[in-house]
Order: C-alpha cells, then sequence, then structure tokens
C-alpha cells in the first residue's frame, strides 16, 4: 500500500513524504510504531528511500526520449565549450534550477525531518499546501492566466505569405543532398520554451522544490504554482517540474540508498522491492495521467482534497 501510495503521492501535487507520515498515524497500532520516519536508525526511512529510487527510475524512462535529448545537450555544450541549441539551453537550465535544492536538502533534510516530521504538523502544512495551490490558481488567473504556448508578442504572419504546413515534412539542403525535416514533435516544442525561461524565472521556479523538505508540502505542487506565476501554461509548467524533480528525487534516494545494505535494511529488503515495483508502477501511470491532466485542467481540485485531509487528520489526532 506505501508503495503505490509513494509513487502517486510523489506525482500529483498532494505531498508523498506527508501521507507516508499521516497514514501510518491515522491506522495506529504498529503502523504508528514501526512507519515512523522520525525514529533514529528508522527502517520505514530506508524503505521510503527505496520508493523513491523507483519513482524516478520511471520518471526517467517515461521522458527517455527527452532526456537523451537533454543529456546530449549537456554533453556537446561542455565538448563544444557553447551553449547554442534548444537541449543545450534546457540541459544548463535544469542543472542551475536544481543547485538551490540540492544545497537545501543537504543542510536542512535531517532538521526538518526530525523536527516537523510528526503527525500533527505534517496535518497543518497539508492544509497549507491545499490553500497555497488555490492561492496560485487564483492568483494566476486574476493576473490573466498562464501564457499561452506560442509567443503572444511574436509578430503577425504577413497576410500574402504563403501557407505553409507545420506537420508537412519540409524539403531540406544537407550537404548538397536533398533531404527531409519533420515538424519538431509537441515535447520538443515545450522544451524549446522552456529553454528559453529567464535564467532567474528558472532558478525560482526549481528553488519552490525546497519548500518540499516541509512534510506536507508537495514538491509538484510547489514548482508548477512557481511556474504558473512565472506564466508558464499548465502544461509547460507540470512539464519542467517533473524534469526538475527527476534527478532530484534519484540523487537522494541514491545517497541515502547504501542504508539499505546495512543494519536499517535487515529484515526488510523483500518489502522494499515489493514496494519499489509498486511505487514505479504508481509513478509510471500517475505522470501518463497527469501530462494529460494539466494540459486543459486546474491543480484546484487537489488543493480542496489537501485542505479536507489534513483538516480530517488534525480533527482525528485531536479526538485520539
Amino acid at each position: 500500500m506505501i508503495g503505490a501510495l509513494q509513487g502517486v503521492a510523489e506525482l500529483f501535487p498532494v505531498s508523498s513524504l506527508g501521507h507516508s507520515i499521516l497514514l501510518p498515524a491515522v491506522i495506529g497500532g504498529s503502523w504508528a510504531r514501526d512507519l515512523d520516519v522520525t525514529a533514529k536508525d528508522s527502517p520505514y526511512l530506508a524503505f521510503v528511500v527505496g520508493l523513491h529510487v523507483a519513482t524516478a527510475l520511471a520518471m526517467i524512462v517515461y521522458f527517455r526520449r527527452d532526456w537523451v535529448r537533454i543529456l546530449t545537450g549537456l554533453v556537446t555544450s561542455i565538448r563544444d565549450r557553447r551553449v547554442v541549441t534548444d537541449d543545450q539551453r534546457l540541459a544548463w537550465t535544469l542543472v542551475i534550477a536544481t543547485i538551490p535544492v540540492g544545497l537545501a536538502g543537504l543542510v536542512l533534510d535531517q532538521l526538518f525531518r526530525t523536527l516537523l516530521a510528526r503527525p500533527v504538523p505534517t496535518a497543518a502544512f497539508l492544509v497549507a499546501n491545499g490553500v497555497l495551490l488555490i492561492a496560485v490558481e487564483q492568483l494566476a488567473r486574476r493576473r490573466g492566466g498562464s501564457a499561452p504556448a506560442a509567443s503572444v508578442d511574436a509578430p503577425a504572419a504577413s497576410v500574402d505569405a504563403p501557407t505553409v504546413r507545420l506537420d508537412a515534412p519540409t524539403q531540406v539542403l544537407r550537404g548538397g543532398s536533398v533531404g527531409v525535416a519533420t515538424a519538431p514533435t509537441a515535447e520538443e516544442q515545450a522544451d524549446g520554451r522552456l529553454a528559453r525561461l529567464p535564467l532567474l524565472t528558472a532558478v525560482l521556479i526549481g528553488a519552490a522544490q525546497v519548500l518540499a523538505l516541509l512534510p506536507g508540502i508537495s514538491r509538484s505542487g510547489a514548482t508548477i504554482g512557481a511556474g504558473l506565476l512565472g506564466r508558464l501554461s499548465h502544461e509547460d509548467a507540470a512539464r519542467f517540474a517533473f524534469l526538475l524533480a527527476t534527478p532530484v528525487i534519484l540523487a537522494a534516494g541514491v545517497l541515502k540508498l547504501p542504508e539499505l545494505f546495512g543494519p536499517a535494511g535487515d529484515g526488510i529488503r523483500g518489502q522494499v522491492l515489493l514496494g519499489s515495483v509498486l511505487s514505479w508502477v504508481g509513478a509510471y501511470l500517475s505522470i501518463r495521467f497527469l501530462t494529460r491532466y494539466f494540459e486543459h485542467r486546474s491543480m484546484r481540485p487537489f488543493g480542496v482534497y489537501c485542505i479536507v485531509a489534513g483538516a480530517a487528520c488534525l480533527a482525528w489526532f485531536s479526538l485520539s
């Protein structure tokens, strides 16, 4: 159950860490005792680490063609010592935008997990997460909505210009021979728009991931919200959020993965393997759903869910 929950909640803007803390606390009994991420040398923390690696791998598989382009752009940029193509620009944008959360995670992760990863603060942060999601959507609408896919200030096409089918193959000259160049895919067009983000805007969107160190605050919700405030469309904001999250989740998991091969992993490696499979499946299906969902829809339903779920947990804890 926890494995599937992690895979789904990591990508939905509802906080996977928050749910990993709240679900055992609500069930109580051995769940609350054994599944405590604040406990010293907690096997549950090692279990969650394994699930994070599986989630990151699912994201890599889903975006595999995009990551091949982006990593190729990074390698060629380093080799040629220049940044020219969209793939090269996007690669360096992702690298630079990841630096703030990487530094914050190294410094604050242990502190926040020790002090705040408890049921009551987590439930309160989940409510705050819901309020933020709804507030960002409302603010983006008041500012005139997120930017359309195409630049709004692009010059209008001449009325007497010949009509060109964008989806038709185009004849091009390559080394004296005629070749065929197809139109860029929707993913390549989206990455082109993201590659042209102002660097400061990209860094601020990436830095929003720092909020996810607070249990109950969603990483994807924070970055998508920051993207909307940066006037990205829902679709582009979600794509940028998922691309930003992949190396962060993978690095955080890999750094802690050795714990699974030490005393913390004794007796739970089988459970970690099964949970990781479920987490991978849940994450893959979730990202397929969400990339389509954000083409036309907002984060408001997730905000309402977080407020209701967080408030219900607070009421439950106060009565128990």
